[in-house]
């Protein structure tokens, strides 16, 4: 399998498989039809030439499928931006009467969007990061207070 690189920046690690691809499927194909060449001249009459052309042909035609289902199916597991959402944790301290959740959060603090409706803690922050975290016991509870600093929001729920 080609050798790919997940950068930070880039959700496409493929494309540089496609490049490196446009190169290897026409040099396969030379290489065949220099075989197929090479053989044909060393070979013995024209039915000969013929199977041997038609056997090449095949072949051919079979490897540059083979190269280009290799290209499709060489995807990231997941973005960087789904290794962040799936590395995401946060803390929940439950205290006598009240909980203090802590986790870090993308965005300026004008952007962060904290709301908890009946149970579940619904979490917004910049590009696209979204949460939903179920808080058991906090069906009559309200946020009493709301720091965000340096990423990392931290809420009073009493």
């Amino acid at each position: 399998m080609l050798p790919c690189s997940l950068s930070k920046f880039s959700n496409t690690p493929s494309y540089a498989i496609e490049k490196s691809l446009n190169f290897v499927i026409p040099i396969v194909v030379l290489l065949c039809i220099g075989v197929v060449y090479v053989m044909s001249q060393r070979a013995e009459g024209i039915f000969v030439n013929f199977i041997l052309i038609g056997v090449a042909t095949i072949t051919t035609i079979y490897w540059v499928r083979v190269l280009k289902k290799m290209l499709k199916n060489v995807k990231p597991k997941y973005t960087a931006r789904e290794a962040e959402v799936k590395n995401w944790v946060y803390d929940l301290i439950k205290g006598e009467n009240q909980f203090v959740f802590v986790a870090e959060v993308p965005g300026p603090d004008d952007k962060i969007m904290v709301r908890l409706i009946e149970g579940i803690l619904y979490i917004r922050g910049t590009g696209g990061f979204s949460k939903e975290v179920r808080i058991e016991g906090s069906n009559q509870m309200k946020i009493s207070e709301f720091k965000y600093r340096n990423g990392v929001l931290t809420l009073r729920i009493t």
